[in-house]
């Protein structure tokens, strides 16, 4: 009985050494990734798990080191979405026959323990982060901590977890801007107040770092929650096993103290969406680089994007959004200093809209998008010029003679060099460029000499990618 005794607490001390160490995400690992955000449910006819698990794999040729999934979790029943914007409409309110197929938001959780039948089994998740692993890539779940479903276990049993108005009615999300609700209707707002919803949060991440070894998490609108519970919460994760924490956010703040490793470029994207429509120039983008430097640290980490499950779902597909500065929008994100992010179908030259509440899917055919990316990809692995993480490369703005409508730049890290020149305008430009040498097209594979004194001619919308 001694002798089973010892084995036993041995085999304890191992398993929870295991669970501390068997994550060797480093800094150094994400200065070259490309992140992918899988939406589950739309990646493919069967919306599964299994489905995207075997393209996993071919993830790593787009040169993706980081897998972001959509929630996970139970959908709650009570306030199911049918329909989304002002006029939203639960699926309770649609014809009868019809509401079996409003699958309502990931967002609106009914048990962050559990993992939504719909995709599969928890098995069948943990063979995904299996599979990610061995393909070297790591895996963050989608957290929504700033409210649940009103089906989660909570509003039965911890109703003091939950915002209340002066009726004592557990409420919606409030936007603390407006005061107002945010119209998110199908979940329940959380009260950071109470501590011990802090504490069983808390747990609740935990126990996937521990028991199902993920990664990290994307946070949805983590801004909404207090500092201070990150403050607080974020060293305790840490303390489990390396992690990578991304916000969706942009406030500086959630980058200070090893709280996130990222944040969103929103006013980046907003940006980019802009100039290709005309209305803003190149002179924006500078200044968007400017008050970047001024918010951020140097170390902190932005996601750069043309897309995501938002912007694909409620503001537009890529195409409608960038027009003919799509893929010139596109290597910007992979170029600038930051990690650059692939949305499902992306990859796949996605161009409808995917619905948000119910079964959809993405194209699957290889083309020029997978290409474009796969090359994008490549270079951001391999070329320390394009390092965006914690350490990452310089980024030098080249002058021309005309930089309202051509953006000019040098990445460079470790003797390595990369140049980006964009002519980010809907007319054709002969312009001079204060650059002296002989580089290759990295797209093309061009020869291209450049003469500080000699004009270089650009379409509308013609980007290249110098290397030596």
């Amino acid at each position: 009985m001694k002798k089973l005794a010892i084995l036993a607490v041995f085999a304890l001390s191992f398993t929870n050494s295991y669970a501390q160490n068997t994550s060797d995400l480093t800094n150094e690992k994400l200065e070259n990734a490309v992140i992918y955000e899988v939406n589950i449910r739309q990646y493919s006819p069967e919306g599964s798990f299994n489905a995207f698990t075997k393209d996993i794999p071919n993830l790593k040729q787009l040169g993706v080191k980081v897998i972001w999934i959509m929630p996970i979790f139970p959908i709650s029943q009570t306030k199911r979405k049918a329909t989304g914007g002002d006029d939203s409409k639960f699926a309770s309110e649609m014809p009868a026959a019809e509401q079996h197929k409003y699958l309502g938001s990931y967002y609106a959780v009914s048990d962050f323990k559990k993992v939504n039948p719909e995709f599969g089994t928890l098995e069948d998740f943990r063979n995904l982060v299996k599979t990610a692993h061995e393909n070297g890539i790591y895996v963050i779940l989608d957290w929504v901590p700033n409210h649940t479903g009103w089906d989660h276990v909570w509003i039965k049993e911890h109703p003091e977890y939950y915002t209340k108005n002066e009726k004592g009615e557990i409420i919606d999300p409030i936007n603390p801007e407006t005061g107002k609700t945010w119209g998110w209707t199908d979940v329940a707002d959380l009260n950071y107040d109470n501590q011990n919803l802090r504490a069983a949060m808390t747990a609740d991440m935990k126990y996937w770092l521990q028991k199902e070894s993920i990664d990290g998490f994307r946070c949805d609108v983590a801004g909404n929650v207090p500092t201070d519970f990150w403050q607080k919460a974020i060293p305790e994760l840490r303390a489990v096993k390396n992690i990578f924490m991304l916000a969706e956010a942009w406030e500086p703040e959630l980058l200070k103290d090893n709280l996130f490793d990222m944040a969103y470029a929103w006013d980046g994207h907003h940006t980019s969406n802009k100039i290709a429509q005309g209305k803003e120039n190149v002179s924006a983008w500078d200044k968007y680089i400017v008050e970047k430097n001024k918010k951020y640290e140097s170390n902190d980490i932005l996601m750069n994007f043309v897309d995501n499950h938002d912007e694909n779902s409620w503001n537009g597909t890529i195409q409608s959004r960038l027009s003919a500065a799509e893929e010139a929008m596109t290597a910007l994100t992979y170029v600038m200093p930051g990690m650059p992010l692939v949305y499902s179908g992306n990859e796949y030259g996605l161009k409808h809209s995917l619905k948000f509440f119910e079964k959809d899917s993405i194209p699957k055919t290889k083309g020029k998008e997978w290409e474009l990316r796969a090359k994008l990809g490549q270079l951001k692995n391999e070329n320390p010029a394009l390092n965006g993480g914690k350490n990452p490369a310089s980024y030098k703005r080249i002058q021309t003679n005309d930089d309202t409508k051509i953006l000019a730049f040098e990445r460079e890290k470790e003797g390595k060099k990369i140049i980006y020149i964009a002519n980010l305008s809907n007319q054709t430009i002969e312009t001079k460029i204060q650059l002296k040498g002989d580089f290759t097209d990295y797209m093309s594979g061009y020869k291209i000499q450049f003469r500080s004194d000699a004009p270089i001619g650009l379409k509308a919308w013609q980007y290249l990618i110098l290397t030596k």
